[in-house]
């Protein structure tokens, strides 16, 4: 196995899907491609009529959303893994997908969140998403409350 596609949410489930990744990658010696899909900016955003405040709340959470990104690529790093991050915006099923085609990922190892429907307690809309148009092997991480 040479790429291990791990996309993550800074959520809850984050730090197992890490080390769910980390465990595959020291078994196949894999590269790690950690990437962060945040939401496309509001239609509004960018265009000279638009708020400033809003623009600026954007940037300033892309940032942060960008500094937990490096922080986990660093650890990582520091571990002894060969390890890339990429902050995306857009649509995060699609994003998801494409990343995966574009470094021919041979696993995507990501979470699974328990809110709404029976269907979404076991698997939630974007792993669903992902997991009904993906071409390679998907492992999914629960989100379990440990108390």
């Amino acid at each position: 196995m040479k790429n291990i596609l791990v996309p993550v949410d800074f959520s809850d489930v984050t730090g197992a899907i890490i080390e769910e990744a980390a465990r595959m990658a020291k078994m196949t010696g894999a590269v790690v491609t950690l990437i962060h899909i945040a939401p496309p900016n509001p239609d509004f955003v960018g265009y000279e009529p638009g708020p400033v405040t809003v623009r600026n709340a954007v940037a300033g959470h892309l940032r942060d959303e960008h500094r937990q990104l490096q922080a986990i690529e660093k650890d990582l790093a520091g571990r002894g893994f060969k390890v890339v991050s990429l902050l995306i915006q857009g649509y995060t099923s699609e994003k998801i997908l494409g990343e995966a085609a574009r470094i021919q990922a041979e696993l995507i190892v990501m979470g699974s969140h328990g809110h709404g429907l029976l269907r979404h307690l076991v698997v939630g809309s974007v792993t669903e998403g992902v997991l009904r148009k993906t071409t390679c092997p998907v492992l999914i991480v629960p989100a379990l409350k440990h108390e």
